[in-house]
């Protein structure tokens, strides 16, 4: 493998500075970006959407649990061919995993839930293997995926919705799917301030360094070294 030039400390911090420059302009755009999605229209949610949680059936309103803000995340948990899986979509795995403790979002009156088509017995075994304490709710025999172009005819896709409660009225304000979830993730922003990055075909990344397929290295966590990647975007 090809490692970095060497250089002197005093060099070094030179480049550093430059780069720690860059990144305040790039923090600063994205700061802009995020007052661009803070003025964006909403929709109201007419449907009266019935959820099954471990609790009881819940609505999309008892799942803001009081707060003013609601996350969720589609999780991509879809019937197969002959049945339903026993295990829940790799990435998606990958980026529950990585949510922290919901105590500071609650802190800002914003609620987290992740939310299936998956029947709540498939999704509470795979959370109790997971180890997961994040809700997750099934939003088997309801039309909510497919309402939210969630769900296609052949599969149910993956993303962040984001919604509003104004009363007992709900809005939906935001929604990204594919790498838009990743700013919500920190295995990827970790990974990006390693010499080595990511290690995916796709990076500018120096020759002599590691480089295979995007996503196939992903596994749940209890997998790595036994199963096959993701192979999913």
């Amino acid at each position: 493998m090809k490692f970095p030039e060497i250089v002197s400390r005093t060099e070094w911090q030179k480049q550093l500075d430059a780069i720690t420059a860059k990144e305040k302009t790039a923090t600063k755009a994205l700061d802009a970006l995020a007052a661009e999605r803070r003025r964006l229209p909403m929709v109201k949610i007419d449907t009266p959407y019935t959820f099954d949680s471990p609790t009881g059936k819940k609505t999309l309103l008892d799942l803001f649990e009081g707060r003013k803000q609601l996350l969720v995340y589609h999780f991509m948990f879809a019937p197969n061919v002959g049945g339903w899986p026993e295990a829940g979509c790799v990435g998606c795995s990958l980026q529950i995993d990585q949510i922290g403790h919901l105590s500071h979002l609650h802190a800002r009156d914003t609620s987290f839930t992740a939310i299936s088509l998956a029947p709540l017995a498939n999704i509470e075994a795979y959370k109790k293997r997971m180890g997961w304490t994040v809700p997750w709710v099934s939003s088997a025999n309801t039309t909510f995926n497919q309402d939210l172009g969630i769900t296609t005819e052949k599969e149910e896709d993956h993303g962040l919705s984001v919604f509003i409660r104004d009363g007992d009225t709900v809005y939906r304000t935001y929604f990204s799917r594919a790498r838009g979830t990743e700013s919500f993730g920190t295995v990827w922003s970790l990974l990006d301030v390693t010499p080595l990055g990511r290690q995916e075909k796709w990076q500018d990344t120096p020759e002599g360094r590691p480089q295979g397929e995007p996503y196939t290295w992903w596994r749940r966590h209890d997998e790595y070294g036994t199963a096959p990647g993701c192979g999913c975007s």
